[in-house]
């Protein structure tokens, strides 16, 4: 069970585990590389123990799948052929939509700003929104009409907008794609028609789905928006193309594309309330279906098997330490470690007691440490094997003790 987790660390709360959880800590030097959560790892006899079994996912009639538990830090949940090169179709407009919401926050270009439809855009074939160039439309509706009705048109005039030229935008995706770490992705356009050397990966898609979420919360309600038209255009409200929304209430986004080579494509997240864990978000990425109702169908079962197969257990609260080791010649003799947002994993259902965690850091640790700089890693195991790791972070900077005290821990550390 691989980890897509960015750097999240936190404290403790292990009230669901009702002291089923055991908090041991590794004070070795190095962490050790995690073990595969399908691998045997050596008992401390030496003799292996079985491999770790893990719930199957269902047959998903796709070319490729993944599915990540956004919650516990994109904790991966299954996949197939994740790292296959595949054409991204329309969801390349999840790369568009990132740099149109960066350059917002940027203030760059405002929601309200109006711009032009270049005889370019009016001719984009493939999906469209239907706008012209005797029209000037607000970013917000290129927006809407990018994500909801997926125009081709609404997203070369948006990257006209914000990058200048269609060829200037193109550089800024594939800029913005080797900053996020989606190093097997090419953009040639930025609507998704095929061009040669125009791919990426579920993988990829995965990395960027969550980054939009996670750096662009309050732009990702218009991937709800379920019907859309803009005045003056020639069509009436029109659905969104992803399914899911009138289908499943819990489900809020992202996007939906086609081609003949890429096939029936959907990158979907929905958020589901539990007793122990309001609030729990998945993220499908369906890739290569045959349909429009495949993509839907097997994206809504790789979801509804997430959350069954799957329980998140909250093992340390925001901002709470999950230790507190010892410092050398520093102004604290402690240092807090955890996280500044909550530490979740994924385990089997019902496995939440079968849970054991490991602290491993460097020893011994040495002032001066900044807040927030990453520290130590949070191994999660089941049955002694690593199901996900977590780094921890200093929660409070730790600065260096006056010459006298480094002096003293000096010693203390000769003698140790």
């Amino acid at each position: 069970m691989k980890s897509f987790r960015s750097a999240l660390a936190a404290p403790a709360l292990a009230g669901i585990l009702a002291g089923a959880l055991a908090l041991t800590a590794s004070f070795s030097g190095q962490a050790a590389p995690a073990a595969p959560a399908s691998a045997s790892v050596a008992a401390a006899s030496g003799a292996a123990p079985a491999a770790l079994v893990l719930p199957q996912p269902p047959d998903i009639a796709a070319k490729a799948y993944l599915l990540l538990d956004v919650t516990a830090g994109g904790q991966q949940l299954a996949g197939s052929n994740i790292d296959m090169p595949v054409e991204p179709a329309s969801l390349t407009k999840l790369m568009t939509a990132y740099l149109v919401f960066d350059a917002l926050r940027a203030k760059k270009v405002s929601l309200t700003q109006t711009c032009p439809v270049s005889v370019q855009a009016w001719k984009t074939p493939g999906s469209r929104m239907f706008i012209d160039p005797k029209m000037q439309v607000p970013v917000q509706d290129l927006i809407k009409g990018m994500v909801v009705q997926s125009g081709n048109d609404a997203t070369v005039a948006l990257a006209e907008c914000v990058g200048g030229t269609v060829e200037r935008f193109v550089q800024m995706m594939n800029d913005q794609a080797r900053a996020l770490g989606m190093n097997a992705t090419t953009y040639k356009n930025p609507d998704g028609l095929p061009t040669p050397g125009h791919i990426t990966t579920a993988r990829d898609l995965a990395t960027l789905a969550l980054r939009l979420m996670r750096d662009f919360p309050q732009d990702m309600g218009y991937f709800a928006i379920k019907q859309y038209y803009y005045p003056g255009t020639p069509v009436s409200n029109e659905n969104n193309r992803n399914a899911l929304l009138q289908r499943d209430p819990t489900v809020d986004g992202l996007k939906t594309g086609f081609t003949n080579a890429a096939g029936y494509c959907l990158v979907a997240t929905a958020r589901r309330d539990f007793p122990n864990l309001s609030g729990r978000r998945l993220l499908s990425v369906v890739l290569g279906t045959a349909s429009e109702a495949a993509r839907a169908d097997e994206s809504q079962k790789l979801l509804n098997w997430g959350y069954t197969a799957y329980d998140g257990v909250k093992l340390f609260d925001a901002g709470h330490p999950a230790a507190t080791p010892a410092v050398w010649k520093g102004a604290s003799d402690t240092l807090k470690l955890g996280s500044a947002d909550p530490i979740i994993v994924a385990v089997p259902s019902g496995d939440a007691a079968r849970i054991t965690t490991e602290i491993a850091r460097p020893d011994p640790l040495i002032a001066p440490f900044k807040q927030g700089q990453k520290v130590a890693t949070l191994k999660v195991k089941l049955d002694g094997q690593v199901i996900d790791e977590v780094p921890l972070a200093a929660l409070a900077a730790v600065d260096e003790a006056g010459f006298l005290g480094r002096a003293w821990d000096t010693m203390r550390l000769w003698l140790r």
